[in-house]
């Protein structure tokens, strides 16, 4: 582009891109600030207070892809810059003071992500003994049912059996199902192929509607740790999913009283017998995103890219819908008001 030597004289200044601490003390006419979701508030408050006259922000909604490989699994397909600019303002980049440490660290010991962590921890080591019992139950040889127990893939074994349970399976009978539906010549590792047996007989199940009764689940999220343990683990554990449901409600009723866009999702809570329902759901979408760090606009944030996570992820889709269904149904089967004129009339004396 080639601009005329008489407008160049006129409106051309020649300027220089700087950084926004360098920018720090100057001032123009006008800014133009390149925003990029790294940037903390701090930064953004300096960048976009420059200019005298105008400031104007550049959001840039997606990463550099210099490898050309196109969209990437955490890229989430919902960013916008409104969404960016609403993260930078929850991105604090200046040092916390000591009160501001304590607090975080304490909020941070108390999050879903914690909570849930010590529950898994704690559900292993109560169900262990009984979990090795099922599987030297089922139809495996002594050999195999060894070999399953110090497996590496044993814990995760574990978990999927446990997930099963929170779906009203016999996790017994679900075993010596998966066990003799196919022979282990060729298994490398017997406890890594019933973990994806177990899970492929449950994702059959849901995917054909066998399953109608809903999930026993912490939180909308979480299996629990059910059947004979240590009454000193039960108690542990019964603790755990007291504070993870408290810490979903108390993120919930704080989001909803901050105003923070993300609650917009859930719709307005109806009345009446559906608003229990409803704020269920809306605590799992909300332990959901303390479990996963989710501050953005979106409700449940970037696509999910480990399989636990997705799990949840999955759980917490159809929590957000069925508070979305829920908070239609108040406006769509609302009794109808009485008009004001009518109400008027009916009080007015008879002639």
């Amino acid at each position: 582009m080639v601009l005329p030597a008489a407008y160049v004289t006129e409106h051309v200044e020649l300027g220089y891109a700087v950084t926004s601490h360098r920018a720090q003390g100057l001032t123009t006419d006008t800014a133009h600030v390149v925003v990029a979701t790294s940037m903390p508030r701090e930064n953004f408050y300096v960048a976009m207070t420059r200019g005298r006259e105008a400031n104007t922000a550049y959001v840039a909604i997606d990463r550099p892809d210099v490898a050309h490989v196109g969209p990437r699994a955490g890229d989430d397909p919902e960013v916008s810059g409104r969404s960016i600019l609403y993260g930078i303002l929850q991105h604090v980049g200046a040092e916390l003071s000591a009160h501001e440490t304590l607090a975080a660290e304490q909020d941070a010991w108390g999050s879903v992500a914690q909570l849930a962590a010590e529950y898994e921890t704690l559900a292993a080591a109560a169900q262990h003994d009984r979990w090795v019992a099922v599987v030297k139950g089922s139809w495996l040889t002594p050999a195999q049912a060894d070999a399953v127990v110090e497996s590496d893939a044993f814990g995760p074994l574990a978990a999927e059996l446990r997930r099963a349970e929170a779906h009203h399976y016999d996790v017994a009978q679900l075993l010596a199902r998966v066990v003799v539906a196919r022979r282990f010549e060729d298994a490398q590792d017997i406890a890594a192929v019933l973990h994806a047996r177990v899970a492929g007989a449950l994702a059959r199940d849901a995917a054909a509607g066998r399953s109608r009764r809903s999930p026993r689940l912490i939180a909308g999220l979480i299996p629990p740790a059910l059947g004979p343990m240590d009454p000193a683990m039960h108690q542990a554990l019964a603790e755990r999913s007291n504070l993870i449901e408290s810490r979903a409600a108390a993120v919930l009723d704080a989001a909803l009283l901050a105003g923070e866009p993300w609650t917009r999702a859930l719709g307005a809570a109806p009345h009446g017998s559906a608003a229990a329902a409803w704020r269920h759901s809306g605590c799992t979408v909300a332990a959901y995103r303390d479990r996963y760090a989710i501050v953005g606009i979106s409700p449940l944030g970037a696509v999910p890219g480990s399989t636990a996570q997705k799990l949840d992820a999955a759980r917490a889709r159809a929590a957000l819908e069925a508070a979305q269904r829920l908070a239609a149904s108040r406006n769509e089967f609302s009794a109808p008001t009485r008009p004001a004129s009518l109400e008027f009339a009916r009080h007015l004396p008879s002639r």
